[in-house]
């Protein structure tokens, strides 16, 4: 092994989930202070949970919940958009089919949990000798040794099963547009591998929910979907791009792609450039969907948090990075509230 070189070697960390590991040369002294500070492991799982089912909650995100959310707004979005046949269309003041949309909003957030689960946990399988020398991800489950690349995948696949239970609760229509997304979950994680915009490959796959969520409702598409598809792909680049901030050093190191390493410098012209199109392509579809004034408020709000993000990130501090990353939730419920008041008040 080359002096300085960044391998770790690991140590089954057993029931108190803590990894120990052993470095030789400079790099793995840097990398494991890095690791002990920058990794994905969050306290409270072990507060709520067993400690057997620690790894596997991690493996899923539970305590890195911004990721189901980012996954989880383009479904409500989509639902609550369809003009005439939303759930909330001329219901004002209260729906008179409440269940229905509390048990639609419902669904998809389950699912939405279990597929962004199934999703990491794959992730984790393929980039497990990657994630081992990241500073950001070197103690996640399989590359720590909590949880083997064989029990990963039984988990995996009992994640499939109750994400296609819940599929199978939808119409035909939706149904089909679950079962090709299944095609991006399992191509996205190796986009990394092979171009420097495997943003543009999670857009694709976080932002479906939006054309399923329409479907749920209508049993079809139309083009007010396929614009609010497009937007959130824009979105997905722009919030993606400061989140590879965090780690641009350590891929560069490894040989993973992104659009962080990308733009460099340029960064932040281009996410003022991925906002732009958000922005067009967000009120291009609400106005499609004839929501009105509430809606285009919504993305007006967009615009201002956009905005904000682009003028005050540090890309060069992971920390910062990752708290704007965060903020994006606050993108997702503002176009969301927009979305039922416009519905509300048509």
């Amino acid at each position: 092994m080359a002096a300085g070189s960044p391998a770790i070697l690991w140590h089954n960390p057993g029931r108190n989930g803590r990894a120990i590991f052993l470095m030789t040369g400079a790099s793995d002294n840097d990398l494991a202070q890095r690791a002990t500070t920058a990794s994905d492991i969050r306290t409270w799982l072990d507060r709520a949970l067993p400690a057997a089912a620690w790894p596997y909650a991690r493996l899923m995100r539970l305590d890195r919940p911004i990721g189901t959310w980012l996954l989880l707004f383009p479904c409500w979005w989509g639902l609550f958009l369809a003009p005439d046949k939303s759930p909330l269309a001329g219901t004002w003041p209260m729906p008179s089919q409440s269940w229905l949309v509390v048990g639609s909003v419902l669904l998809f957030a389950i699912g939405a949990v279990v597929m962004r689960g199934a999703g990491c946990t794959y992730n984790d399988i393929v980039d497990r000798d990657f994630d081992a020398k990241v500073a950001r991800t070197a103690l996640r489950p399989i590359p720590s040794g909590q949880v083997s690349v064989r029990r990963a995948v039984v988990f995996l696949a009992a994640q499939l099963l109750v994400g296609l239970l819940i599929l199978l609760t939808f119409n035909r229509f939706t149904i089909l547009l679950g079962v090709l997304s299944l095609a991006l979950v399992f191509t996205y994680p190796l986009m990394k591998r092979i171009t420097y915009w495997p943003q543009a490959f999670l857009g694709l796959t976080f932002n479906w929910g939006a054309l399923m969520g329409w479907a749920a409702v209508t049993g079809s598409l139309d083009l007010p979907p396929l614009a609010l598809y497009a937007g959130g792909i824009a979105w997905t680049l722009h919030y993606d791009t400061i989140y590879a901030h965090q780690d641009k050093e350590d891929d560069a190191l490894v040989g993973v792609k992104s659009t962080a390493l990308k733009l460099g410098a340029q960064t932040k012209p281009w996410l003022a450039g991925f906002s732009a199109a958000t922005l067009v392509l967000f009120a291009i579809a609400v106005a499609l969907a004839h929501l009105g004034w509430p809606a285009m408020l919504a993305v007006a709000a967009v615009a201002l948090h956009l905005s904000w993000q682009i003028l005050a990130v540090d890309l060069d501090d992971p920390a910062d990075c990752l708290a704007k990353f965060r903020s994006n939730r606050w993108i997702g419920w503002l176009l969301l509230i927009g979305i039922v008041a416009g519905q509300l008040l048509r």
